[in-house]
């Protein structure tokens, strides 16, 4: 059996090469990360980032001959789920899918497992038919069909911590009012520790990019930043808001004892298999102390600069600049449009041994293998300029500075610019033409910025329409004037109905809109004369630049996302009129 399982697993290998999605030094290396820490060979490919899971079940699919399931679109029965315990499903990474007569037909995301099924036919009784799903799908589907949905679980969490609650309820101003001791006590007891790991574990499982705990008058709200969007949540009682901030607190290595100033600090979880960095700011307000997570999680991270969802002319572009031997790229963007993740998978795709890559970040998002990052701390006057300082003297070959703030730091990035290395920053503009006329302000002179930077790309995140929900309807007349629809192009949009997958927005996930401008002698003439922005755009766009609101309509008429929401994110011509 064990020959049969490696001929298997080498049939699926050679299948991922054979499409140039893997090579041979990749499967080495993750055999010799499985024989020193075990766990399956799938996992460890996905993990060490060279394949994607859905790569990787399809070609299992092809070669094993069991078909895929996307398990988003299905809805098992609860009589199915009773067949299979949640501690076998988790720990067997299986979701009952159906029984028909004695066979019942599981869900797997590891197929070259051949013990799986064994072990689940001896456990059900049941002739076991397979079919595949990706690792995601399995782990979703566990939350949602074994576990208790987070709401009803924190209020039986809070009827059995009553008791231990006491008086807290009656304080008006219990922060400042418990003692350090109370408040230890309280953060020790289990319930208040699952109240804080059901929080953390359903917005993790929402796929949220930010947590944020408020407490109001007489109640807490509590609300997860889903696809870029806040959507509120049921939240426990006001009386354990104390415990909670200081359980939140300790795991942070914070200051319990502190409720008058700012707080900022950073935890790591594992949650179902995969490890989660929060990010965590504590701000005192009127009503209590407020508190704001980041959620970075690494699993749902895309560094692959080709899967942004960027069109082929704008990847184009900057593949050509972050090839170049020196120069400055620049990512342009309000906060939260994904202008990091782009410079990471820029620097992901010129990696190489012969390279020598520094960053300078506040702080470190993501820590990327063979890449030299730093975290600014401006309180020890260690900034984003005396950083590329320090960097100048270790021979770097790309650069990259995680914003530019000031004239220091823009001064000295160009430089290093002009004296032969990549520089990849951001800059908080809404358009790649405006960073022109932002640089300008900020004293850099003309002719710098037309002899250093070889491209800028301003970008936005759209929200992609739920696949399980998704409907068409035909633009009207009036919406397809207002987005400039040309008559030549099909009048068909689509959105999402809104369905379990996607609690019920309509949208699921989101992908990169980008807009860039590449230097070209035309521009760089209008740089030297200090043009307004709307000339440098208006000869940009002559060019054949396709701005952010042209390239959004594309993802409409594709079906990728909305009408409202590319309106949402962008600004067309008829919004902002040209002198």
């Amino acid at each position: 059996m064990a020959g049969d399982a490696l001929s298997i697993r080498d049939r699926v290998m050679k299948s991922l090469c054979e499409k140039k999605l893997l090579v041979e030094n990749d499967i080495n290396k993750a055999l010799e990360i499985q024989k020193e820490r075990g766990g399956t060979l799938s996992d460890i490919l996905v993990g060490m980032g060279v394949v994607s899971r859905n790569d990787l079940v399809s070609a299992m699919s092809k070669e094993l001959g069991i078909p895929p399931i996307d398990l988003s679109r299905y809805q098992i029965s609860p009589e199915v789920i009773k067949l299979v315990s949640k501690k076998v499903a988790r720990s067997y990474r299986i979701v009952p899918i159906s029984k028909m007569g004695n066979f019942l037909t599981i869900a797997i995301a590891d197929p070259l497992n051949v013990f799986t099924t064994d072990d689940i036919a001896s456990f059900t009784g049941c002739k076991i038919s397979v079919v595949i799903a990706s690792d995601k799908d399995i782990t979703e589907a566990i939350s949602q069909y074994y576990e208790a949905a987070a709401p009803e679980a924190i209020e039986q969490i809070i009827d059995e911590m009553a008791p231990h609650a006491g008086g807290i309820e009656l304080l008006s101003d219990a922060e400042e009012t418990l003692s350090s001791t109370q408040l230890v006590k309280m953060i020790q007891e289990a319930p208040v520790v699952k109240v804080v790991n059901m929080l953390l574990a359903e917005g993790v499982m929402a796929r949220a990019s930010d947590i944020l705990i408020e407490p109001q008058e007489t109640s807490l709200r509590i609300r997860y930043r889903v696809d870029g969007v806040l959507q509120e949540v049921k939240a426990p009682p006001k009386r354990i808001h104390p415990a909670l901030i200081s359980r939140l607190k300790v795991i942070s290595n914070l200051n319990i004892a502190e409720h008058r100033l700012p707080q900022d600090g950073r935890f790591k979880v594992r949650i179902q298999r995969r490890e989660i960095d929060f990010r965590i700011s504590v701000l005192p307000s009127s009503n209590g102390e407020k508190i704001a997570l980041r959620v970075l999680d690494k699993s749902q991270a895309t560094l692959d600069i080709a899967k942004l969802g960027f069109d082929e002319e704008s990847l184009e572009n900057i593949k050509k600049a972050a090839m170049r031997p020196h120069g400055m790229i620049l990512a342009c963007g309000p906060t939260g449009c994904g202008k990091t993740t782009t410079l990471y998978s820029v620097l992901n795709y010129v990696d190489s041994p012969e390279k020598n890559i520094i960053t300078a970040e506040d702080p470190v998002e993501y820590q990327l293998e063979g890449i030299s990052q730093l975290t600014v701390k401006p309180e020890l006057n260690l900034t984003f300029a005396s950083s590329l300082r320090s960097f100048l003297r270790q021979d770097p070959d790309v650069i990259m500075v995680g914003e530019i703030r000031d004239f220091e730091t823009v001064d000295i990035a160009i430089k290093a610019a002009l004296t032969g290395h990549l520089v990849l920053s951001t800059l908080h503009t809404t358009t790649a033409s405006g960073s022109i006329v932002r640089l300008v302000n900020m004293g850099v002179e003309p002719f710098l910025i037309t002899s250093s930077i070889v491209l800028i790309a301003a970008q936005r995140l759209v929200r992609r329409i739920c696949e399980a929900c998704k409907e068409s309807y035909k633009i009207d007349e009036e919406t397809a004037k207002k987005i400039q629809l040309k008559s030549g192009e099909k009048n068909i949009a689509y959105r999402g109905k809104g369905c379990k997958a996607c609690r019920n927005t309509g949208y699921r996930g989101r992908e990169g809109l980008i807009e860039t401008l590449v230097l070209t002698p035309e521009i760089r003439r209008l740089i030297l004369e200090k043009a307004e922005e709307n000339k440098i755009r208006r000869e940009a766009r002559a060019a054949g630049m396709k701005t952010l609101r042209e390239n959004g309509i594309k993802k409409i008429i594709s079906g990728i996302t909305t009408i409202e929401d590319i309106l949402r994110v962008t600004v067309g011509d008829q919004d902002v009129p040209v002198k």
